[in-house]
């Protein structure tokens, strides 16, 4: 790939996926603010528009280059699960998910900045939650480690109350690889 990557996101863990992957990138966060999801909107819309609202945002920074933006939410039951506000907001996010299937979808867009030409798609994965006890429910609270993160839970922390049963595990993570490595390919100019 002879353009640069700018990846619009400041997530480490994005970061830490495009590294192994063996990507050459810069970082710059969009500065937009996630909105809450509109009424009507699926999550696969919501996440697709904010993707490219972030891959716009950073865009208006650079005069060139090829920017990457994704954005992750879980759904269950018709409700979308951003990153929580809280504790109180990630209990519920928990409380929801538990005994059930979750979606996760990620929005990515690809933006080349010179060429005002982008691509979008979303990744869907499937995580199953077990039913915690009060015990357990308690220490993932206390620990923070749902702090900044859709769902209110990191796949990647290895907790014993949940796994990915369908989909990309990256795209659980935050960023589809599969997905992005697919879209690359099938769009040569975006890269050249």
């Amino acid at each position: 790939m002879d353009v640069l990557l700018i990846l619009a996101s400041a997530s480490p863990r994005r970061r830490q996926l495009l590294a192994e992957a063996g990507y050459r990138f810069e970082v710059d966060a969009p500065q937009t603010v996630e909105p809450e999801p509109v009424d009507g909107s699926t999550p696969a819309e919501f996440v697709a528009h904010l993707a490219w609202r972030k891959a716009f945002d950073v865009a208006a920074r650079h005069e060139r280059g090829l920017i990457l933006a994704a954005d992750t939410v879980c759904a269950v039951a018709g409700h979308i699960l951003g990153k929580p506000a809280d504790r109180a907001d990630a209990e519920r996010m928990i409380r929801l998910q538990e005994g059930r299937d979750s979606d996760v979808m990620t929005g990515l867009c690809l933006y080349r900045i010179e060429r005002n030409e982008w691509v979008g798609a979303v990744a869907t994965s499937v995580c199953r939650f077990r039913s915690l006890t009060d015990a357990e429910r308690a220490e993932h609270l206390d620990s923070k480690r749902w702090l900044g993160k859709a769902g209110a839970y990191g796949i990647q922390d290895n907790d014993p109350f949940v796994c990915v049963v369908r989909g990309s595990w990256s795209n659980v993570v935050g960023l589809p690889m599969e997905l992005l490595a697919t879209l690359l390919k099938e769009h040569p100019s975006l890269t050249s």
